[in-house]
């Protein structure tokens, strides 16, 4: 017999409805999974802020941290025990400005000799965060002529005959940021002040310390490669081992706002706006996309940079021709002699740039070519997925780190444009050593680069001057003895110097008339008076003159005209070539010839203002009757 059961079995037609669904929904399912996906959430194990010379815990509006005060004992300063100045804490003169808080700038820890803050953690790469704010505090003298110290992380120096005044904006305070690997079990953290400046002393107003991911910066051990060492030989790589600290010193939301320490990831880090460092940028685009999700792999974890650096970004524009001939560039103020470390982050989030070769460029730093082809979507894999990249450059003599953008040739490219969303430039430390060569003169370096005298500018400049001086002066000359050439020229015999002008244009005329004529109606014929004949450049008023007398006319003993003119009448006639032009006197209808001449006596010149000027009626007088004067 057979028994029949009640459980139902696994039926393929009775699971179509499921399969289907799970088939139809589950793309939109992982859909929203992966968007703003993290890989691996990170959680800094250490996150300690200090606010030196407090001996409370209090909060920052800034970030929302809760400051732990120095004074509680956990976290108090050591000293050497024979050690006479005994460090001391004081509080501000003048309280800090009110857009940075109380918290925690209004206290410090100050001394005239060595302190170490010592300061218990687990193994691996950290954050180091040192707060100074440089102004005047109870009992120790200016801040700008007095405190001079240096800086020891273990093994590393981080700051040597270090003022703060020097480098901070007047009332608004510093930050100096460093990445050490601590290998024991404790950070020492040691303030020294400079045995070169007398009655010096070290202060310090907070101290942050934030562990960071193992791979954040620093090369894993797996792997045997490293960062491209741009401007060394073909392949060349750096290696961020353990045994390097860096120093942070720019970090840029390119095209953004500010981004503040409580809105970056977990590890509160300050992000600046690129528009100080923008030198050169005709015009640039500013795009944004705050609605796209962002997709975050395990190579660009989402706690790379905060979110709003991948949704902002700055490109060259829609402009191709101007794109092709300029570099979209900024520079930066950077300390000579050091190995730097560069990351550039990128995302492509504008919906025309969906695949490789959609927007490739050039990326240079210090004026080398790090990328001769850099494709966004190549290097991510798709639009929205942020990606970053990294690089080592060497600063030489040259004070200032250049990072440009410049299109591909148009054949490699769609569009002929660039784009970059942020940056994080790092000093590398030369044998556990991060300080600057010449720290205490670094107040005369450290002005902009736009007030410093510049030698070679000035020696230019006064070059071009004294070229422009010798020209002009050289012309001026030219100009006055052409004038007095022309002056002389026209002098009449009585020895009386009298000003000429150029004559106008003439018809063509027979080179053998021969007359001696020496003006025209109202001026002087240079030209004329020169040749004593007619030429192409003889004023016209002469030959129509001289037409009018049909034939050239000779002075008399007086210097006057022979014959008498006849009334004058305007006719219109034409050359030989076919050319009409106006005549005087009836008998020119009838003329074959274009040849006119006419003679005039010394003292036919005229003056040229306008008030000494002879009327026409006077002219014509004068020209028939020269003995009525």
């Amino acid at each position: 017999m057979e028994i029949r059961t009640k459980t139902p079995t696994f039926s393929l037609q009775n699971s179509l409805p499921c399969l289907f669904f799970f088939f139809f929904f589950g793309q939109y399912l992982v859909a929203s999974v992966t968007a703003d996906f993290t890989v691996t959430p990170f959680y800094p194990i250490e996150n300690i802020a200090i606010d030196c010379g407090s001996s409370s815990t209090n909060a920052s509006f800034l970030d929302s941290r809760s400051w732990v005060g120095d004074g509680n004992g956990k976290f108090s300063p050591l000293e050497p025990q024979n050690n006479k100045n005994k460090s001391s804490t004081a509080k501000a003169v003048s309280p800090p400005p009110s857009s940075v808080g109380n918290v925690p700038y209004s206290t410090a820890c100050l001394s005239y000799s060595q302190f170490t803050y010592s300061i218990a953690l687990t193994s691996g790469p950290k954050f180091i965060r040192l707060h100074f704010h440089p102004t005047l505090y109870l009992g120790f003298d200016d801040p700008s002529k007095k405190a001079f110290f240096s800086v020891q992380a273990g093994t590393f120096t981080l700051l040597r005959n270090f003022n703060a005044s020097l480098h901070a904006v007047p009332e608004v305070p510093l930050i100096k940021e460093f990445c050490t690997n601590v290998e024991g079990q404790r950070l020492n953290l040691t303030f020294t002040p400079s045995p070169d400046i007398a009655d010096s002393y070290a202060f310090i107003n907070a101290i942050e310390v934030v562990s960071m991911p193992i791979n954040l910066y620093y090369t894993p051990r797996i792997d045997n490669g490293g960062v491209p060492f741009v401007g060394q030989a073909q392949g060349s790589l750096y290696s961020l081992g353990n045994k390097t600290a860096l120093e942070m010193m720019y970090r840029v939301n390119v095209g953004g706002r500010e981004i503040p320490p409580g809105d970056d990831t977990v590890m509160f880090r300050s992000w600046l706006t690129d528009d100080a460092y923008l030198t050169i940028a005709k015009p640039s685009a500013l795009p944004v996309n705050i609605s796209i999700n962002l997709n975050f792999s395990s190579d660009t974890p989402s706690y790379s940079a905060p979110r709003e650096v991948y949704v902002t970004a700055r490109t060259m524009g829609t402009n191709k021709t101007q794109n092709e001939n300029y570099q979209l560039t900024w520079e930066f103020p950077v300390d000579s002699g050091f190995n730097y470390f560069v990351r550039l982050h990128f995302c492509e989030f504008q919906i025309e740039i969906t695949k490789a070769g959609d927007r490739v460029f050039e990326i240079l730093l210090a004026k080398i070519t790090a990328e001769t082809q850099a494709d966004v979507i190549s290097w991510s894999s798709g639009n929205g997925i942020p990606v970053y990249r990294d690089y080592v450059v060497s600063i030489g003599k040259n004070r200032n780190l250049s990072i440009a953008l410049h299109p591909s040739p148009a054949w490699k490219t769609k569009y002929s444009d660039a784009i970059l969303n942020g940056l994080e430039i790092f000093k590398l430390s030369n044998s556990f050593d991060l300080a600057s060569p010449d720290p205490i003169n670094q107040k005369e370096n450290s002005l902009p680069t736009s007030t410093k005298p510049n030698h070679n500018k000035t020696v230019f400049g006064i070059v071009v001057g004294v070229i422009s001086g010798f020209v002009v002066l050289s012309l001026l000359c030219f100009f006055v003895y052409r004038q007095k050439m022309r002056v002389k020229d026209t002098s009449s015999s009585k020895g009386v110097s009298q000003w000429s002008e150029f004559s106008g244009k003439g018809v063509p005329v027979k080179e053998s008339t021969n007359t001696v004529v020496k003006g025209s109606f109202g001026y002087l014929d240079p030209e004329y008076y020169r040749r004593g004949r007619l030429t192409e450049k003889s004023d016209f008023a002469l030959q129509l003159q001289e037409s009018a007398e049909e034939e050239p006319l000779k002075p008399n003993a007086s210097g006057g005209i022979e014959e008498d003119m006849d009334e004058f009448k305007t006719y219109e006639m034409e050359d030989e070539s076919g050319e009409v032009f106006s005549s005087i006197g009836d008998h020119v209808m009838n003329s074959k010839s274009t040849t006119f001449s006419l003679t005039t006596s010394d003292e036919q010149s005229f003056c040229i203002k306008d008030s000494d000027k002879y009327s026409s009626k006077a002219v014509f007088s004068e020209i028939r009757n020269p003995q009525g004067r």
